[in-house]
C-alpha cells in the first residue's frame, strides 16, 4: 500500500466503515494485482490452456474425436469448450494452489517482513478490518486466476477446435450455450475451493514474518492432501481433505449433471473457510506487532 493510500485512509472524514472499507479493499487489490511476481504468475497460469490446445492440436492434426476416452483431454479435439475444463483439472494439482500460496504469504507475513504492517495499523482501519480486507483481496485473486484460465482456455479452444453442440462424457449432446453455463459453474466451483485454501494461507501468514515460509508450508500441505487422497487405506480420511472433491466439477459434463459431489465439496470448502478465517482473525487480533 502506498504512502498516498495511507494518508487518504488516515483522514477523519473517511472513518466511516462503508467507504473506508471499500477504499481500503481497492487499494489492497490494486497492490496485489500490480506486483510483477503476481503478474508473471498469472501469465504462467493462462499459458497452460494455450499449451494444452497446441499439444492436442498437433497430436490430432485431422481434428478427430480424440479417441473417445472418458476424460476432458480426449474430448478437446471435438469441441474447444473442453480446453478450459482440462486446464482447470491440470492446474488444480499444483499451479493454482501455488498462486494462492504466494499471495497468501504476502498478505500478513509479507507486510510484517517489509516493515509496513505496523504502519497499516496506525490508520483508522483496525485489525479486524485489515484481516477482512486481506481475505477479501485473496478471494478476489482466486476468482480472477480461475476465470482467467477458463476464459483464455475457452478462446484458445474455440479458435483451434471450434464450438457447436457439446458431446458430454455421458455420450449425450447438449447445446453450446448449456455447455458455457456449465463451464462458468465449474470455474466458480474451483474458485470456491481456492478461496478456502486462501483462508488457510491467511492463517498461516499470521504465524510468521517470512512470506516464503507461508508458501512452502501451504504447498507442502496441499501436496500432502493430494497424496493422502490417493491412498485407499485412508478412505475414511478422504471426505475431510480439502482437495478431495476439488475435481468434482467434472460431473457437470455428464447428462444429467451429478451435483452431489459438488454440493459436498462446497460444504467442505465452507467449513475450511470459516474455521481458518476465524483462526486468522483470532491470531491476528492478539498478535504482538513489533516490526
Amino acid at each position: 500500500m502506498s504512502v498516498a493510500d495511507l494518508s487518504v485512509a488516515a483522514r477523519p472524514a473517511n472513518r466511516r466503515r462503508g467507504p473506508g472499507f471499500w477504499r481500503f479493499y481497492r487499494s489492497e487489490l490494486r497492490l496485489m494485482l500490480s506486483r510483477r511476481r503476481n503478474e508473471f504468475g498469472l501469465l504462467v497460469l493462462v499459458a497452460v490452456p494455450i499449451l494444452i490446445t497446441l499439444a492436442v492440436r498437433y497430436s490430432h492434426p485431422g481434428h478427430g474425436d480424440g479417441g473417445g476416452g472418458p476424460d476432458f483431454v480426449s474430448q478437446i479435439a471435438g469441441n474447444g469448450i473442453f480446453v478450459p475444463l482440462a486446464a482447470l483439472t491440470l492446474e488444480l494439482t499444483m499451479f493454482l494452489p501455488l498462486a494462492i500460496a504466494i499471495v497468501s504469504g504476502d498478505a500478513i507475513a509479507g507486510e510484517a517482513h517489509g516493515g509496513t504492517l505496523r504502519y497499516l495499523l496506525t490508520v483508522p482501519a483496525g485489525r479486524t478490518r485489515l484481516i477482512v480486507v486481506k481475505l477479501a483481496a485473496l478471494m478476489t485473486g482466486a476468482l480472477v486466476a480461475t476465470l482467467s484460465v477458463a476464459l483464455v482456455g475457452l478462446v484458445a479452444g474455440l479458435i483451434v477446435f471450434g464450438g457447436g453442440p457439446v458431446l458430454t462424457l455421458s455420450g449425450i449432446s447438449i447445446s453450446f450455450a448449456d455447455g458455457l453455463w456449465r463451464l462458468l459453474i465449474a470455474a466458480l466451483y474451483v474458485s470456491a475451493g481456492l478461496m478456502a485454501l486462501a483462508a488457510v494461507g491467511l492463517f498461516v501468514s499470521t504465524l510468521t514474518e517470512q512470506p516464503i515460509a507461508v508458501t512452502v508450508v501451504m504447498m507442502l500441505a496441499t501436496m500432502s492432501m493430494w497424496i493422502l487422497d490417493q491412498l485407499p487405506q485412508l478412505d475414511w480420511l478422504h471426505p475431510w481433505l480439502l482437495v478431495d472433491r476439488w475435481t468434482g466439477f467434472t460431473d457437470l459434463m455428464r447428462q444429467p449433471p451429478a451435483w452431489h459431489t459438488m454440493q459436498m465439496g462446497l460444504l467442505v470448502d465452507a467449513a475450511y473457510f470459516a474455521v481458518f478465517a476465524l483462526l486468522a482473525w483470532a491470531r491476528f487480533s492478539n498478535a504482538d506487532i513489533t516490526s
